[in-house]
């Protein structure tokens, strides 16, 4: 996927994203649960507990939630709730969404989500 700006529906582009990987799946409302065999691996939330923001929480790897946070504070937060086991926060409703970004994060955050066998395939 290349980056586009100012992406005209950041939940399709996500949801393109994330139901590309082997065995995931979705589902449907007002926020997106995305899991693979009952495990999420990401959310689409849209203004979640009206905190006014569009955005993709996943998982990240040890040390990297602070690591983007100093990248760029106004393009990542810690969510409510997941911050603590590890999970970061990217806005979708920004200028200039990065979608090799996005997909990046949402890949790594399946692989360490997915059992063994399906996140070697990916």
């Amino acid at each position: 996927m290349t980056s586009r700006k100012n992406d005209a529906n950041p939940r399709a582009s996500l949801s393109a994203i994330c139901l590309t990987l082997p065995e995931a799946t979705a589902t449907d409302g007002q926020h997106i649960k995305f899991e693979v065999r009952g495990k999420t691996f990401a959310h689409f939330l849209d203004d979640h507990h009206g905190d006014g923001r569009i955005a993709l929480n996943c998982k990240v790897a040890p040390g990297d939630q602070d690591v983007l946070l100093r990248m760029d504070p106004g393009l990542f937060f810690i969510p409510a709730y997941l911050g603590a086991k590890g999970w970061i926060g990217m806005r979708l409703d920004c200028r200039n969404v990065d979608w090799d970004q996005v997909q990046q994060l949402v890949t790594d955050s399946y692989r360490m989500i997915a059992p063994r066998r399906l996140a070697a395939i990916v």
